[in-house]
């Protein structure tokens, strides 16, 4: 992509994104018959921008989880720590440099500079580091549901949200952006150890 310097990435754990969700998702279908019979097809956009913000029906949204194969994801502390782990991990062997980082409990919001691999698989391998981490710890959240060959679901969304940051001040408000998210949840702002300041 000419001209990205860096993305906003966002990835959300298993469930708190529906890809029937009346304000838009990124999906193209709806695996789950039981979601599709609730909220009907998948509700793709194409926005690079944020619709979280979009009015729509929040009961039928919430009675749409209801549905769900599992039960929806929320990473507690000690999940959040194992996944900052497999970020730092992923991060160091790859080279991967993120520049905001925070990790809530149903998704993570990161802002990295361009990498050698698309955003799409930097999600994907930042996602596998994570569930790595939270497996050696014994702390997968679906490790009661596995699959008949023994492996695990993915506690993750399939896919993400990411924004193209094409100059300084737009990392620097999505730096901003991500550094003070976990203040509008009520919870303290991170510091993570991986993290590399943004300069010019």
């Amino acid at each position: 992509m000419p001209g990205v310097l860096a993305y906003h990435l966002i990835i959300t754990a298993y469930g708190f994104w529906l890809p029937n969700d009346p304000r838009g998702s990124w999906s193209d279908f709806v695996r789950a018959w039981e979601l599709f019979r609730f909220g009907g097809p998948a509700t793709k956009t194409t926005e690079r921008r944020s619709v979280a913000k979009r009015g729509h029906d929040i009961a039928k949204r919430l009675e749409a989880k209801k549905h769900l194969a599992r039960h929806a994801v929320e990473f507690t502390g000690a999940q959040a720590l194992a996944i900052s782990r497999g970020f730092a991990d992923y991060a160091r062997r790859t080279g991967l440099i993120i520049h905001a980082c925070a990790i809530l409990p149903k998704h993570a919001h990161l802002v990295v500079a361009r990498h050698t691999c698309s955003i799409e698989h930097v999600a994907r391998l930042l996602k596998s580091a994570a569930t790595t981490q939270l497996m050696q710890i014994g702390m997968h959240p679906f490790v009661d549901f596995r699959y008949r060959d023994g492996t695990l679901p993915t506690p993750w969304a399939r896919k993400q949200w990411s924004v193209y940051l094409n100059n300084f001040d737009e990392i620097r408000r999505a730096i901003d952006y991500v550094e003070s998210n976990p203040t509008r949840e009520g919870k303290r702002r991170q510091s993570w150890s991986f993290v590399t300041p943004f300069s010019v």
